[in-house]
């Protein structure tokens, strides 16, 4: 491994999966502003979007996203700019 190339300010920080509340701690040099108290330790803050406890290839779980409703939302809402 060459030297200098790698990060030297790890640290524990949280990372909280928006879609189901999961909070998770592992060891990062990710930037943030937030923080979150974790078992009366207080951490940098992470949001996601998705993780591995909310992505369908590791739950196993499919999530139904209404898009044939967006789409006749959208035709509707611009229908009046028709010609």
């Amino acid at each position: 491994m060459r030297k200098g190339i790698h990060p030297e300010n790890y640290r524990m920080v949280a990372f909280k999966d928006m879609s189901n509340e999961d909070v998770f701690l592992t060891r990062s040099t990710a930037d943030t502003k937030e923080t979150i108290e974790v078992d009366g330790v207080e951490y940098p803050l992470i949001k996601l979007e998705i993780s591995r406890t909310s992505h369908p290839y590791y739950t196993g779980k499919v999530k139904l996203i209404d898009a044939a409703g967006r789409i006749d939302k959208f035709k509707s809402k611009y229908a009046k700019f028709k010609k």
